[in-house]
C-alpha cells in the first residue's frame, strides 16, 4: 500500500466518493487541506465568505443533485457560525460530509485560540458526529461518514479534523464505496391492507411531500390521485417541489394556520401521507389540524415522521417510489367507476382555477404604490424561462407565489424547511452549481437577504446565472403581524429596517452584481427580463408595500 499523508487522503476519498465541489471559508487549521487542493482537478473548490454561506451552499447543491455535498469551515467558531445553516440541512435531509480542522491533539488541552470540543456541538443536528484521531482511521471514518449521509433518511454528518491527523503518514487502503439500497417497498400483506383501505374511501385525501420530488415520483403519485379521485395538497412545509401544479387534482398546499388546515381536511373520510411530514405547523393553537375521526395513511422513508405526533392507522417506512410502483396495479384493477367523477369535480377549485382567480385580484393592484406583493408574485411567475429553477425565502411577501409558481419536475423549487432563515442566498448557488444551464431565479425577503447577503460575491465570482429578487417591505412584516394577531399590540419594537435604509443594490454592486431597484408596478417586468438575458448573477430590489400603510 503507497505512503499517503492524511491531507491527500482526505481529498482522495472524497473525490472517490464522488464530490466535486468542496464548499469552504478555510482558516488556519485547515491549511494543510488548502494546500493539497490544487493537486486534485476532479474537485472545485467554492468559496463563501462566511460559515452560514458554506453549509447554505452545500445545502442547496445536495438538495438540487440529490448528490452527496462537502463542506469545509473554520474550527469552534466556524461551526458556531454553520449552525444555523446546519439546522436547515438537517430538516431538508441533505446528505452533506461538514468537515472542520481541528487545533493538533494534545495541543486542545492548552485551550489555545479558537479551541473547542467540535463534536459536541454539531452532534445535536447530524446523523453522525466523530473526530479522527488517527491517520489510521482516516478512510474508515469518511466511508462510514458518506454511507450515513447517503443512507435514507439522509441527512449531515460531521468530520473533527485534528491537524495532527492530517500531518500523519501511513500505509493507507482507502477501501471503497458503501452505497445502502434502500429502494423498498412494503410487503404484499401491507400493500394489500393499503390498497384496501384507499378504495374503501368515498373521498380521499392526498398530503403531496418532498420525498415524491427527492425520489422522481411525480407521474406514480399523480396516477395513483387519478385512479382514486383523489384531491392533492401539497405539504404544510413546502421544502422543494411536491407534486405538478398543472394536474387537474392538485389543490394547493396546506397552510400551519391549524384552523385553516383543519377546515380544509374536514370534508374527506381518509388523509393518504405521501413522502411528507404530516401537518408540520409553526406557532402554538389549541386546534388541532387534523379533524376527529379522519384515518390517516402514511408512506415515508423517515420512520421517524410515521405516528409521530398524530394517530396513523397505516404506517408504512418505505421508498415512496417504489411504493407507489408496487401499489398501482392493485389500485389500478379494481378502480371504481365514481373516481373520475370525483376528480372532474374539482376542476372549479383546483390550483388552475384558484390561479386564475387569484391573478385577476393581483392584476387589480398593477398600479398600486409600493407594491403589492401578490403583482410581484405573479410577474414572477409569468416571466420565468421554462425551465428556470426558484429558490424562495420571503416569507410574507411571498406568501402568493405558491398560487403562481409553475411547478413543471421535480428540481424547480426549493424553499426554507426549517424556519431558519439564511438559505435561499447561498442555497440559489448550491442550486445553479447543481443543475448547470439552467437559471436560477431566488425570492428573498429583505431581512432574509440580510442573513446571507455575503453570497452574492461568491455569485459573482463564478459568473453563474441567478437572479435575486429581494422584496423589500423595510421590516420584519411577519413579526408585526404576529405582534397584532397574537398579543393584540401595534407597538413595533425592533421590527423595522428603515433608519437608515439599507441599499440592497449598493450592497449587490460592491460584491460585482449588477443590480437595479423598481419602485414602479410597471418596471417589474422589464426589470426581470433584463436580468434572464443578462450573462452571470443579478439582483432586482423590488419595494413593496410594509402592509402597515407604508
Amino acid at each position: 500500500m503507497p505512503l499517503r499523508n492524511g491531507r491527500t487522503a482526505f481529498l482522495e476519498l472524497l473525490v472517490d466518493e464522488g464530490v466535486t465541489h468542496l464548499f469552504g471559508n478555510p482558516g488556519t487549521t485547515e491549511l494543510a487541506i488548502m494546500e493539497v487542493v490544487p493537486d486534485f482537478a476532479a474537485l472545485k473548490f467554492v468559496l463563501g465568505l462566511q460559515e452560514a454561506i458554506v453549509i447554505g451552499m452545500a445545502d442547496g447543491y445536495a438538495r438540487a443533485s440529490g448528490r452527496l455535498a462537502a463542506g469545509n469551515v473554520h474550527v469552534a467558531p466556524g461551526l458556531g457560525n454553520a449552525m444555523g445553516g446546519l439546522y436547515n440541512a438537517k430538516f431538508s435531509n441533505s446528505p452533506i460530509i461538514l468537515t472542520a480542522g481541528q487545533q493538533e491533539q494534545g495541543h486542545g488541552l492548552l485551550e489555545p485560540l479558537l479551541y473547542e470540543p467540535l463534536v459536541p456541538i454539531a452532534q445535536p443536528l447530524v446523523k453522525w458526529a466523530v473526530e479522527v484521531t488517527r491517520v489510521e482511521d482516516l478512510p474508515r471514518i469518511v466511508r462510514r461518514a458518506v454511507k450515513v449521509a447517503l443512507t435514507p433518511p439522509t441527512g449531515p454528518v460531521f468530520v473533527s479534523l485534528p491537524g495532527d491527523v492530517l500531518e500523519q503518514s501511513a500505509e493507507l487502503d482507502l477501501g471503497r464505496p458503501v452505497r445502502v439500497d434502500a429502494k423498498v417497498r412494503p410487503s404484499d400483506e401491507a400493500l394489500k391492507q393499503l390498497a384496501d383501505r384507499l378504495l374503501a374511501a368515498r373521498n380521499p385525501v392526498i398530503v403531496a411531500g418532498q420525498e415524491l420530488a427527492a425520489h422522481d415520483a411525480f407521474a406514480e403519485a399523480a396516477e395513483l390521485a387519478e385512479l382514486l379521485g383523489a384531491a392533492v395538497f401539497g405539504s404544510s412545509v413546502a421544502y422543494g417541489a411536491q407534486f405538478p401544479t398543472a394536474h387537474p387534482a392538485y389543490c394547493g398546499s396546506l397552510t400551519r394556520n391549524q384552523k385553516q388546515v383543519r377546515a380544509t381536511l374536514e370534508p374527506y373520510d381518509l388523509l393518504v401521507c405521501l413522502g411528507a411530514d404530516l401537518l408540520r405547523m409553526s406557532v402554538y393553537s389549541p386546534v388541532e389540524p387534523l379533524p376527529e375521526g379522519l384515518p390517516v395513511v402514511h408512506v415515508s422513508e423517515r420512520g421517524w415522521e410515521l405516528g409521530k405526533n398524530y394517530r396513523t392507522d397505516v404506517a408504512i417506512q418505505a421508498n415512496v417510489k417504489e411504493t407507489l410502483r408496487a401499489l398501482l396495479p392493485l389500485v389500478r384493477a379494481r378502480r371504481a367507476p365514481e373516481t373520475a367523477a370525483r376528480l372532474a369535480a374539482l376542476k372549479d377549485r383546483n390550483w388552475t382555477a384558484q390561479r386564475a382567480r387569484a391573478a385577476v385580484a393581483a392584476m387589480g393592484e398593477a398600479e398600486t404604490t409600493p407594491i403589492d406583493p401578490r403583482f410581484l408574485m405573479l410577474r414572477i411567475s409569468e416571466h420565468l424561462p421554462q425551465d428556470a429553477v426558484v429558490v424562495e425565502e420571503a416569507l410574507i411577501s411571498s406568501l402568493s407565489l405558491p398560487g403562481f409558481l409553475p411547478i413543471r419536475d421535480p428540481r424547480a423549487f426549493y424553499g426554507l424547511a426549517s424556519g431558519g432563515l439564511g438559505f435561499a442566498m447561498p442555497g440559489a448557488i448550491g442550486a445553479s452549481l447543481a443543475l448547470p444551464g439552467r437559471p436560477v431565479v431566488a425570492v428573498v425577503g429583505d431581512g432574509s437577504a440580510m442573513y446571507g447577503i455575503q453570497a452574492l460575491w461568491t455569485a459573482a465570482h463564478l459568473k453563474l446565472p441567478v437572479t435575486y429578487v429581494i422584496a423589500n417591505n423595510r421590516s420584519y412584516r411577519i413579526l408585526k403581524e404576529r405582534l397584532v394577531s397574537m398579543r393584540g399590540s401595534d407597538k413595533f419594537v425592533g421590527m423595522d429596517i428603515k433608519d437608515p435604509a439599507i441599499d440592497y443594490v449598493g450592497l449587490a454592486r460592491a460584491m460585482g452584481v449588477p443590480g437595479r431597484r423598481v419602485t414602479d408596478p410597471n418596471d417589474v417586468a422589464p426589470a426581470l427580463r433584463e436580468a434572464a438575458e443578462r450573462r452571470g448573477p443579478s439582483l432586482i430590489e423590488v419595494v413593496v408595500a410594509d402592509g402597515f400603510g407604508g
